[in-house]
């Protein structure tokens, strides 16, 4: 065959039609990137790193991205290799030589000037008259008591993970601060109370939020003027200022947040060397973070499913790279499930560990706990109960399922139903939770001087009596006033009245320690015992079991847990709502028991703790009999609807409103809007076979998009299905990622297109950062603390739905 003839048309000519904003990219040819990364001149290995413009990504080596490649015949079709991943974020620089002078140490490291600067502006923002109000300040009466719970060593029951607590008790460690102050809301702080240097330590995490926002807009690849902006939005924003500057989880939660998204941007910039010590570093990191801000609060698990999205996205992409081996994929999965599964989980778990080792004396948050682990707290006498349970012996019922009491009742009487007297679930002790074990009506009465002990067993058909008023334990065909699927539980009759309606079955489940003694043939073995049995009481007559769920009774039951009697059936069996232990026992007729026979396992205490935390987390539903001026809808956040007052508004005192900067909060949702408007606009005109970017630009593009919006919905759309009662500060961890946005938004028309001169960027530069400053300045009284009379302070009222004024 003759060779080819190549024709020389002149001028190349190409049909595709372009209308790019952005500065043009010249890619090496394959023969330059072949060379290694390393191969440069030594005055070009000098120069500095940092926020990387477009016109300084062109002296950056890159690997052809649409570069066929031969699979050796192993497919007939035809095939690219995937996009890389290298080529959105932060490009990659080579590391600088060692510098040989301090003047070119200087030179390298004049990146990290700028966030020096903004570092120690944030110091002044988060410290400035920070001891200036001495009173209790919001949640500082909540918080503040886990200083007091740990310098005592008492154990207390939250909501939230153990992480944020300990940082409270060790700034209190720190400030020297002796327990004693019960933090009432609104009470003046004692003398003896370090509250300022309390509050200095914590709002410190605060101030690292400022560089963090700083070198996470780095290692996004935005440009100078992006970060700035987004380092100014997260110094002047008055919401985030505001939330630093007391005794609260809030500024740890923003702080662990700000630094797993730095992490994972950080890792994802060591793409280009996979399995090198940075790469791994920084996905260690990723996983540390995630452990700390999911055990500060549970509002952690928003960032982790980020962080979660963008791991299936880049395994994803890995498997359709054909040209990388089997084993470095199996090596990816098994980085990624060792550092960012197993660590996390590691790292939540120790922090309980060493709650549960420091918090070992008996405290308010007993009752919470199963009777187990309250029987090893210092001050506590379970242990000393007597270990088997006889007739006659008085005793006290704990529902073991999540968030649990003690089985309760009263002399109040049902309004509705059989109007006999009430029987629920209370987690406070008092003599209403006391109970005598009987026996049936058919059978003997009880002698408490009969020579022979009746030791209680699987199986045995018993009578409860309550011993403040008599009444006994009855159900009968009667719905349940809240769960009406299930038959009411009451009080009824007395020591000489009654019927078979108070006949119950006792049924064992298992033994923590004995394991399931319904299999063992010695009686001794079958016997019930204190603390570490789990049984069931089945109604006679009824068939059910019975139940304490969830279910909280209206006012005239005092709010507490309904107690029911449940059909049996296949959902029932393993209901832990229908397991119960005997907690507190007392029969002189028996010995003392022994704290040997009594084990609580960790995983048992951690599970039980997480599971109660969420259950009481989403029991915190907005009350209907009562008005909270506090609460808002998370309709209302994205464009500051409303704030909050964080304290009394009297004339004479410091007022605080927690309330975010105008300008970044309704900069960023809109800035939601225009991307996806943008996003949207450009696939269609990709359709259309336009081409506004190329693929790096694009990658780039998607990439920061990306983070920055499944960042904001991850956080934000969970608290629009939630039923808890929510408010303002629930949204400052989602403004971040709106914060990012809008920086992205507005490095991508404005400061990294190449239709605007270097002027007239720095003229919208200066712009928005004076918008900036300018409403921080003019808002900052709400941060800062407002003095006297608030209707005095004019112009603080840009929105009527605002309750600033009196």
């Amino acid at each position: 065959m003759p060779s080819a003839v190549a024709v020389d048309f002149g001028e190349d000519i190409s049909p595709t039609r372009t209308s790019s904003d952005f500065e043009e990219i010249n890619y090496p040819s394959h023969h330059e990137s072949s060379l290694p990364s390393y191969y440069m001149e030594d005055k070009a290995r000098r120069r500095t790193k940092g926020p990387v413009s477009i016109m300084e990504e062109e002296k950056v080596p890159l690997v052809p991205q649409n570069e066929y490649f031969d699979d050796e015949g192993k497919d007939v079709y035809n095939k690219r290799p995937p996009k890389s991943r290298v080529s959105s974020g932060r490009m990659w620089q080579a590391p600088p030589p060692r510098p040989a002078s301090l003047q070119e140490f200087f030179l390298q490291n004049m990146e990290h000037i700028p966030p020096i600067i903004y570092t120690l502006l944030s110091c002044w923002t988060r410290f400035h008259n920070i001891g200036a109000s001495d009173i209790v300040v919001w949640d500082e009466a909540h918080f503040g008591k886990f200083g007091s719970h740990y310098l005592k060593r008492e154990f207390y029951f939250d909501v939230h993970p153990p992480l944020g607590k300990m940082l409270v008790g060790l700034a209190g460690l720190l400030a020297g601060y002796d327990g004693s102050f019960d933090f009432k809301s609104g009470t003046q702080y004692p003398e003896n109370v370090p509250y300022v240097a309390m509050r200095v330590m914590l709002a410190t995490f605060g101030v690292g939020m400022v560089p963090l926002g700083w070198y996470t807009a780095v290692e996004l690849g935005l440009s100078q003027w992006a970060c700035h902006l987004v380092a100014l939005m997260v110094l002047f924003d008055v919401g985030w200022l505001c939330i630093s500057r007391f005794i609260l989880l809030d500024s740890m939660l923003l702080f662990f947040t700000f630094l797993t998204v730095f992490c994972l941007t950080k890792f994802h910039n060591q793409q280009h060397d996979s399995f090198g010590f940075d790469w791994w570093m920084w996905l260690v990191f990723t996983g540390l973070s995630i452990g700390w801000v999911t055990s500060v609060k549970m509002v952690g698990l928003f960032v982790t499913a980020l962080v979660g999205l963008y791991t299936i996205e880049d395994l994803w992409e890995k498997f359709g790279d054909l040209k990388m081996p089997v084993r470095d994929h199996v090596k990816h999965w098994g980085a990624r499930i060792a550092c960012l599964i197993v660590i996390p989980i590691l790292v939540f778990m120790a922090s309980f560990k060493i709650h549960f080792m420091v918090l070992n004396h008996s405290g308010p948050g007993d009752a919470q706990m199963s009777s187990l682990f309250q029987a090893h707290l210092v001050g506590n006498d379970f242990n000393k109960n007597p270990l088997e349970i006889a007739f006659g012996s008085r005793l006290t019922l704990k529902n073991m399922g999540w968030g649990g009491g003690l089985l309760h009742s009263h002399v109040q009487t049902y309004p509705v139903g059989s109007s006999q007297q009430q029987v629920t679930c209370y987690h406070y002790k008092d003599e209403n939770n006391e109970w005598i074990v009987l026996p049936r009506w058919d059978e003997a009465e009880y002698n408490p001087n009969e020579p022979e002990i009746r030791f209680l067993h699987h199986g045995d058909s018993i009578r409860l009596s309550h011993k403040p008023t008599t009444r006994n334990l009855h159900s009968h065909p009667i719905p349940a006033p809240v769960t009406k699927l299930n038959w009411e539980v009451a009080g009824y009759g007395n020591s000489t009245i009654g019927d078979q309606q108070d006949h119950w079955i006792v049924e064992v489940v298992d033994d923590v320690v004995r394991g399931d003694i319904k299999k063992h043939k010695d009686e001794k073995e079958q016997r019930i015992h204190s603390l570490t049995t789990r049984l069931r009481f089945k109604h006679q007559i009824l068939g059910c079991y019975l139940r304490a769920a969830n279910a909280i009774l209206p006012q005239w039951g005092f709010k507490q847990i309904e107690v029911s009697c449940q059909a049996a059936d296949a959902t029932s069996k393993n209901d832990v709502h229908t397991y119960w232990n005997v907690e507190s026992h007392w029969n002189d007729r028996l010995p003392l028991g022994d704290q040997k026979y009594y084990r609580s396992p960790f995983l048992r205490d951690f599970w039980h703790l997480n599971v109660a935390m969420m259950t009481s987390n989403n029991a915190l539903i907005p009350d209907p009999d009562k008005e909270d001026i506090l609460a808002s809808k998370p309709f209302e956040w994205p464009f500051l609807h409303i704030g909050l007052r964080m304290c009394g508004w009297g004339d004479s005192q410091l007022k605080y409103y927690l309330l975010g900067t105008p300008i970044i909060w309704w900069g960023g949702s809109l800035s939601l809007v225009l991307a996806i408007v943008t996003v949207g606009v450009y696939l269609m005109r990709a359709q259309r076979k336009y081409v506004d970017m190329n693929d790096r630009e694009w990658n780039h593009f998607m990439y920061v998009t990306k983070i920055a919006f499944l960042g904001w919905a991850l956080h934000y759309v969970p608290f629009l299905v939630m039923g808890r009662v929510t408010y303002l500060h629930h949204y400052l961890p989602t403004l971040y990622f709106s914060v990012l946005m809008l920086a992205h938004m507005l490095d991508h028309f404005v400061f990294s297109s190449r239709r605007w001169t270097q002027k007239t960027k720095a003229i919208v530069f200066g712009v928005c950062a004076t918008l900036i400053f300018g409403t921080f300045w003019w808002f900052r009284g709400v941060a800062f603390g407002i003095a006297g009379p608030v209707n005095d302070h004019w112009g603080l009222l840009w929105r009527k739905s605002w309750n600033i004024y009196n």
